[in-house]
């Protein structure tokens, strides 16, 4: 038996194996072919991913100890809250102090009634289109937003350094820590780390956690959502320990041909002294062997960063590689009076990468074509809230369709993307957003090289994408600072920008980078290499074609573009012609294809009504388009392919020519349209083997030969009209932690279960034991909830997302339509170990901050007044910090101002007054609300009246003249 004899057989075996089921995941013509072939007709070279899959997607590695998550117990209002205008010297006064943040940003703001959120969360998918909003933004508003959040930290984290980080905030971002703001955000593409160590509190004072959240401010002109949609995390360290991103160890490889990994480790101190530590690094081989440790001792002196460096020699690694990406594991501990207080654990791959000016891309000095997409961070339902399994399934469908590269653009990508494509296989241009040499922007640029220069994925720093400056002295000048920046903190790779014109200008960008990106610029590849012929290249964006999935007749009254791949954007071309022009020149390093998938917004060629994109080589679900098949054959070469497009459901069409293309990487191709022979042709993979074919009602097929021998079929049939839905799982089994999530594949079939792929019917939706968070069907002109629980199916397909609950029982999907038979399916929920996390706290609102009269030798009256512009004769004092009056004389009074939660000033409450020293009264707006006698410490409970607006709370108490009396404890009002 030959290996193609082999594949053709197991593929077919796996057909039997996942049954009927296997189509229905695949796209509209594939699904039709799954479903009619039987064993006999299914061809091998069907896409090759199972319809199901029991493994679960890989969790991620606990590379930081002292990382957990803060996802949950966030609420969130939609909309702005203007700041209260600032009236009287008092006010005034203390609200220009640390921690009196006002309105929404106070620590005592009542949020009782903000519904909470789980992150991610964007809440631009909840939005309704509206015609008037941005067309780039897929004609949602998005507007402003507020999140808060209580945050308890235990005693025993007092003395340890402590941050807070924010994965993705869109777009620009204030951040309050207990009323002081500690962060701004100017790109809602970075990530912020907030150092609180020095605001924290601790035990039952409860600190709060505010963002504010303009996602007005764009930063591109795409569907960009709202809000916290990556996700949060706490960290807790050592008081001596390795800082945030602070570990370089990118593999070298020296001129003899030996390995090393050069690890530097970033330390940072909190304590008072210096401190003596011994930094220690092991490298662990894939199967868990050590392979080289090592270490390397340094003094971190306090509060001052400082590096500690070391070397480990590797002799003959395994090399990473697309097809191969092995990864070792590399683990930094950091040593003090011997004892670890803090580790570090990173997956690092050992790869070489060159661009050579003639014969393009080397991975592991061997010539790699890179077969490339572009892709924003974006899927339907879910917006940029994407989980992590729906990224993890995303890449695989770009791995099943041969890519090997991936341009995130135009901006940094989520750490847990990076993770997978490490994993995975991918190479990866990492693009920053902004291009802007001024300080708050290249802070961005030096955080995204800090982030990511130990990813054997990412191959590339790309400095910016079609700037208009980029063929003027000044644009030079930029990137050449901008050079500079990446390559002070990572040399081993190289820079390149995303040029679209300029690039024969006497002084322009080309002449700043080390390797020049072309978008679009097909017909300039030849000239510039002969113009320079040592600058290496690549495209780094091409194609921009239209289709929308599904549709094989174009109407742009409609707005619908047929799938035949012959209708290009102005500026672009055909997914053909784009990738015979690189594949023909060696010196083109390769392709990134504009996009992988459709996207939000940019809804080119139209506008209203359409609102998402029509360049993907998948729709927003993940479907796969023409393209899907056409790139699979030009990109795989060992598996024989064969898909044959469009479906063959014509009817009112009998007699008239419908175009038929194969799309297929054998040598030739015999048509046959029921069992008639239409006529056979020897296959370019350029322009792909094509036919008018009369329509028949029936079944039409191809035959597949190499080398005279038939290696795979493929066949589309007419189906009867729906009957019944269908659901297909891409997995048997999810994790049930919480966050695992999946897609659901739902279609329609006819009698004899056949995919139905001129199906557009409502179908309604149910889960148990999860939730639905999203919803799709790839329609660029649908403008349905992408949340809820109903949605057309779309030219036969339509998505459900659902997330997995907690319990470990089944989790049941049912789909319904009138007139239809209902599916129910059915996938096991694993008992998984949740991942660390922050539990979540309930807000409680605390008198912290009290004003405190100076020592009377009589029994003060609870109204004595305190003038408004009296900053200096009463203190300034924190419950749980006693403080000795000024003046001689045991009585002295503690006033505060607050305005209970809603619950409370609807129905009343309590004032509860822990650890209070002294004898005495609580008056509460000039009445007496509570005593205590006896002048040791204890807790007073008093009623808290219920009434709208400010109380004020007056505590008169007497010391014994042995110790000063005072609020002890913390004070807070409950319901």
């Amino acid at each position: 038996m030959t290996q193609d004899q082999r594949r053709t057989r197991i593929s077919r075996r796996r057909f039997l194996a996942n049954g009927a089921a296997l189509g229905a995941a695949l796209g509209p013509a594939q699904v039709a072919r799954a479903a009619v072939s039987g064993p006999e007709g299914a061809a091998a070279g069907m896409l090759p991913m199972p319809a199901m899959r029991d493994a679960l997607p890989p969790r991620p590695s606990i590379e930081d100890p002292g990382r957990s998550l803060m996802d949950s117990g966030w609420r969130f209002h939609l909309g702005d809250i203007p700041m209260p205008e600032i009236r009287g010297h008092g006010w005034s006064y203390n609200s220009a102090k640390a921690g009196q943040a006002q309105g929404a940003a106070a620590m005592q703001y009542d949020d009782s009634d903000w519904p909470e959120v789980e992150l991610p969360h964007d809440w631009a998918m909840a939005m309704p289109i509206e015609e008037t909003a941005n067309v780039s933004q897929g004609y949602r508003r998005r507007g402003f937003g507020w999140y808060r959040r209580a945050l308890r930290l235990d005693p025993q984290d007092r003395g340890r350094y402590l941050e807070i980080q924010f994965g993705g905030i869109a777009t620009n971002a204030t951040i309050w820590f207990n009323g002081s703001v500690v962060a701004h955000n100017w790109s809602g593409y970075t990530s912020v780390y907030v150092d609180i160590t020095d605001l924290a509190r601790y035990g039952d004072d409860l600190n709060t956690i505010v963002v504010r959240v303009d996602a007005q401010s764009m930063e591109g002109w795409w569907y960009e959502g709202a809000g916290l949609y990556r996700h949060v995390w706490l960290v807790k360290r050592d008081a001596t320990y390795i800082a945030t991103d602070g570990i370089h160890a990118d593999p070298r490889r020296g001129p003899g041909g030996a390995w090393t990994v050069p690890v530097t480790a970033t330390l940072g101190n909190i304590g008072t002294r210096s401190a003596a530590v011994t930094i220690e690094a092991t490298l662990i081989d894939p199967d868990g062997r050590m392979v080289a440790t090592h270490t390397a001792a340094g003094t971190v002196p306090s509060l001052e960063p400082m590096d500690v460096a070391l070397t480990l020699p590797v002799a003959t690694p395994g090399l990473w590689s697309v097809d191969r990406p092995t990864l070792y594991t590399l683990r930094t501990r950091l040593i003090r009076a011997g004892r670890t207080v803090d580790e570090r654990t990173l997956r690092i791959g050992f790869r070489t990468v060159r661009f050579d000016a003639a014969t393009g891309f080397h991975l592991n000095d061997q010539p790699l074509k890179i077969k490339g997409t572009c892709n924003h961070q974006d899927h339907a339902g879910v917006g940029v809230a994407v989980p992590d399994a729906l990224w993890e399934w995303r890449l695989r469908r770009l791995k099943d369709l041969g890519c090997n590269a991936i341009r995130f653009s135009h901006n940094a990508i989520a750490t847990e993307v990076l993770d997978a494509c490490d994993r995975m296989g991918f190479l990866v241009m990492s693009e920053n957003r902004n291009f802007n040499t001024s300080p708050d922007y290249i802070a961005q640029l030096q955080w995204l090289v800090r982030r990511d220069r130990n990813r054997p994925s990412v191959i590339l720093w790309s400095v910016f994408n079609e700037e208009p400056m980029q063929g003027t002295p000044a644009g030079y000048e930029m990137v050449r600072r901008m050079s500079r920046v990446v390559k002070a903190l990572d040399e081993s790779r190289p820079v390149t920008a995303a040029m679209n014109s300029g690039m024969f200008a006497p002084v322009n960008v080309s002449q700043a980078v080390d390797l020049v990106g072309f978008n679009y610029q097909r017909d300039q590849y030849d000239r510039f290499h002969g113009a320079n012929p040592t600058l290496p290249m690549i495209s780094s964006e091409d194609t921009s074609s239209f289709m929308t999935r599904g549709a094989w007749q174009t109407d742009r009254a409609a707005h619908v573009m047929a799938s035949y791949d012959e209708e290009p954007a102005d500026w672009g071309s055909t997914h053909r012609a784009s990738w015979k022009s690189i594949a023909e020149r060696p010196f083109v390093g390769g392709s990134f294809v504009w996009t992988g998938f459709d996207y939000h917004g940019e809804p080119s060629p139209f506008e209203w009504p359409s609102v998402s994109s029509y360049f993907g080589i998948m729709d927003l679900c993940g479907f796969p388009k023409m393209a899907y098949y056409l790139h699979r054959a030009q990109w795989i070469d060992d598996t024989p392919l064969l898909d044959l497009m469009p479906h063959w459901n014509w009817p009112g069409r009998e007699g008239q020519p419908v175009k038929v293309i194969a799309l297929t990487n054998v040598d030739t191709v015999r048509l046959l349209l029921n069992g008639t022979v239409i006529g056979e042709q020897a296959v370019d993979r350029y322009t792909m083997p094509h036919w008018q074919i009369p329509y028949a009602p029936g079944r039409l097929e191809a035959i597949g030969y190499r080398g005279g021998r038939e290696v795979a079929r493929s066949a589309v049939e007419t189906t009867g009209p729906a009957v019944a839905l269908r659901i297909t799982p891409d997995r048997r089994a999810m994790a049930a932690d919480g966050e695992d999530v999946q897609p659901f594949t739902i279609d329609a079939i006819d009698a004899q279960g056949r995919h139905v792929p001129t199906a557009n019917l409502p179908v309604a939706f149910a889960a148990t034991g999860g939730t639905i968070i999203g919803l799709g069907n790839g329609d660029p002109t649908s403008h349905e909830a992408e949340q809820g629980d109903r949605r057309d199916l779309f030219n036969g397909l339509a998505q459900v997302i659902v997330r997995a609950g907690r319990d470990a029982r089944p989790l049941s999907l049912t789909v319904t339509s009138a007139g239809l038979r209902s599916a129910t399916t059915t996938v096991r929920l694993l008992a998984t170990p949740p991942r660390p996390s922050v539990p979540s706290t309930a807000a409680t609102l605390m008198l912290q901050d009290w004003r405190q009269s100076p020592a009377f030798a009589a029994k003060p009256s609870p109204d004595i007044v305190l003038a408004d512009n009296d900053m200096n004769s009463w203190l300034f004092v924190r419950a749980g910090e006693i403080q000795p009056a000024q003046g001689a004389g045991p009585w002295s009074v503690l006033r505060a101002k607050v305005t209970p939660r809603r619950p409370v000033r609807e129905r009343g409450g309590k004032l509860v007054l822990q650890g209070v020293v002294g004898r005495g009264e609580v008056w509460i707006d000039g009445k007496r609300v509570g005593t205590k006698a006896g002048f040791a410490p204890g807790t007073v409970v008093v009623p808290m009246p219920a009434g709208e607006g400010e109380r004020v709370v007056s505590v008169l108490l007497e010391g014994n003249g042995t110790q000063a009396s005072g609020l002890g404890g913390i004070v807070f009002v409950e319901e």
